[in-house]
C-alpha cells in the first residue's frame, strides 16, 4: 500500500498544478469518499473514506488526498532545504540556528570544499546566514549539508519568518509560486522548509515589493485561484 500511495502521489506531482484541487478542512472531517482514493500526508482512512487528520488546506492530486497544515511549528525532515544562522564554531564544524527545538550541526567536512580548521571563521562567521539541506535527523540534533546546488553562504539581502506549514504554498507546485515573485520582482529568493525567507534584490524597493508578494500568499493559504490573485496584486502594485 505505501508504494502505490508513494507512486501515486509522485504522478500527480509531475501533473499540472491545474489537476489539484484544495479546499480547509479541520480534524476528522471527511474530504473525499471512495476506495479510489489514497491518503497522503495528515490524512487517513476511515472505512471507505479519507479523513484529515490536521487542520489545513486539503489538496487533492490525482488519486491521493494529503492535508498542508496552515499552522504549527517546523518538524525537521532528511533531505529539507533550511535557512539557518550560525551561532557558534567548533573544533570540527559550526552550529547553526534554524528555528528549530533540535539543534543543528554543520560538520567541516559538509562543507563543498577543504577548509583549514584553523581558519574556519573565514569560510562562515558567527552571523553569517546559509542555505543547507538536511541529511541526519537524530535524537541528539539535526545534521546539516552544504554538499548541493543552490547551497551556501546568503551573502547581502535580508531574512524573515513565515508559518513554516505555509511554505508549500509560498513555493509552489514544482516552484511556481516563488517563481512568479522572482520574476515580478527580479530579486532572488530562498524559502526555507523552516520557514525563513531569505531575499536579496536589485534594490531596496524591489526587495520590500518581494517580502510583501511572500506575506500576501503566507497570508491566504486556503484560497484558491491563488497564482491568478498574486498576479492581480502585482498589477495593482505596480
Amino acid at each position: 500500500m505505501k508504494n502505490e500511495i508513494n507512486e501515486a502521489y509522485e504522478a500527480a506531482e509531475n501533473g499540472s498544478s491545474q489537476d489539484a484541487k484544495r479546499k480547509v478542512v479541520v480534524p476528522g472531517e471527511i474530504i473525499v469518499s471512495g476506495d479510489d482514493y489514497l491518503p497522503g500526508e495528515n490524512a487517513r482512512r476511515e472505512g471507505g473514506n479519507i479523513v484529515a487528520g490536521k487542520f489545513g488546506l486539503a489538496e487533492e492530486a490525482g488519486r491521493v488526498v494529503r492535508i498542508i497544515p496552515i499552522s504549527g511549528a517546523f518538524v525537521a525532515r532528511r533531505n529539507n532545504v533550511v535557512i539557518g544562522r550560525v551561532i557558534d564554531i567548533t573544533y570540527s564544524g559550526w552550529l547553526i540556528d534554524i528555528d528549530s527545538a533540535s539543534s543543528a550541526f554543520l560538520s567541516i567536512d559538509e562543507s563543498p570544499r577543504f577548509i583549514n580548521k584553523n581558519e574556519m571563521d573565514q569560510f562562515l562567521a558567527i552571523g553569517d546566514v546559509i542555505s543547507a539541506k538536511i541529511w541526519g535527523v537524530k535524537s541528539k540534533g539535526i545534521d546539516l549539508t552544504l554538499k548541493g546546488k543552490g547551497l551556501g553562504k546568503l551573502e547581502g539581502g535580508f531574512i524573515f519568518r513565515i508559518i513554516p506549514s505555509r511554505v508549500p504554498r509560498v513555493i509552489g507546485r514544482e516552484g511556481s509560486m516563488v517563481n512568479l515573485i522572482k520574476e515580478r520582482t527580479g530579486c532572488n529568493i530562498t524559502v526555507g522548509q523552516n520557514g525563513w525567507v531569505w531575499i536579496k534584490g536589485p534594490s531596496t524597493d524591489a526587495e520590500i515589493k518581494a517580502r510583501q508578494a511572500v506575506n500576501f500568499v503566507s497570508e491566504k493559504v486556503h484560497v484558491t485561484g491563488l497564482t491568478e490573485k498574486v498576479e492581480e496584486w502585482f498589477e495593482e502594485n505596480e
